[in-house]
């Protein structure tokens, strides 16, 4: 089995970071291929960063090796649905996957993420997926994407001290990492906090290995189904469905 693990943005060293954290937990069978977008901002934090990431994404799917899932590896799950409509092959956001892993094992949560702006991006993410019941907060820690991996950040414990202010605060039971970027902090987390810490890029290793073992595609069905053909003009020609769809093949199956 391969999946692809896509940062949607362009920093090399956090698809490396989130690449070491999906092999650490993959089946010895499945191969993770962890890529970085070759367009798009070095860090997502922002509607307009994530609009303009999905072409970027979009690449990804369809050029390139073929995958039998697909992950993106930012908490605002841009560009998901669109993913979704051009893939056969089932693909997951890791802010959907980590709240439906959370909601597993406790009955509440809270989200501890970067930026203030990315907290409301959050809250909305929490209503589309119908995780208002589960979800008791989401807190930001003005933390920026980029800064997570500076030690000059202190970011570890600034994180670490909202985390112990959700579970005071809020009484949550579990806490959800609110960045790929922070991958490699859910073990120390844990250790500190005694409580189950879910990283969404882990969490997506492990659901896409469950859901393409049950041997699910995604529904061609309704809003999902292939986008329809139609003329692209401007910049964006050259992404008309028909042309990209033709030139990726519908099935994308692993080579």
């Amino acid at each position: 089995m391969r999946i692809k693990l896509i940062n949607p943005n362009t920093t090399q060293s956090m698809t490396d970071l989130i690449g070491d954290a999906a092999r650490a937990v993959a089946a010895p069978a499945t191969e993770i291929l962890a890529v970085t977008s070759r367009s798009g901002a070095a860090s997502i934090e922002g509607h307009y960063d994530e609009a303009m990431s999905i072409i970027g994404l979009v690449d990804e799917i369809m050029d390139g090796p073929a995958a039998d899932a697909y992950i993106i590896a930012c908490f605002g799950d841009p560009g998901l649905l669109a993913a979704r409509e051009i893939s056969g092959a089932p693909v997951f956001g890791i802010a959907e996957a980590a709240m439906h892993a959370a909601s597993f094992v406790a009955t509440g949560f809270s989200v501890v993420t970067t930026l203030e702006r990315t907290r409301i991006i959050a809250e909305q993410l929490v209503r589309n997926y119908g995780m208002q019941h589960h979800c008791r907060r989401v807190r930001a820690t003005d933390v920026p994407v980029l800064e997570l991996e500076k030690p000059e950040s202190n970011a570890r414990a600034i994180i670490l001290a909202e985390c112990e202010r959700a579970l005071s605060e809020d009484r949550s039971e579990a806490i959800v990492l609110g960045c790929a970027g922070m991958a490699d902090l859910a073990h120390y987390l844990e250790d500190r906090l005694q409580v189950p810490v879910i990283d969404g890029v882990v969490a997506g290793v492990k659901f896409a290995e469950a859901i393409v073992g049950m041997g699910l595609k995604t529904s061609k069905r309704g809003d999902l189904a292939y986008p329809l053909p139609k003329t692209y003009r401007g910049k964006l020609a050259g992404y008309a469905p028909e042309t990209r769809l033709a030139n990726a093949g519908t099935t994308r199956k692993v080579s």
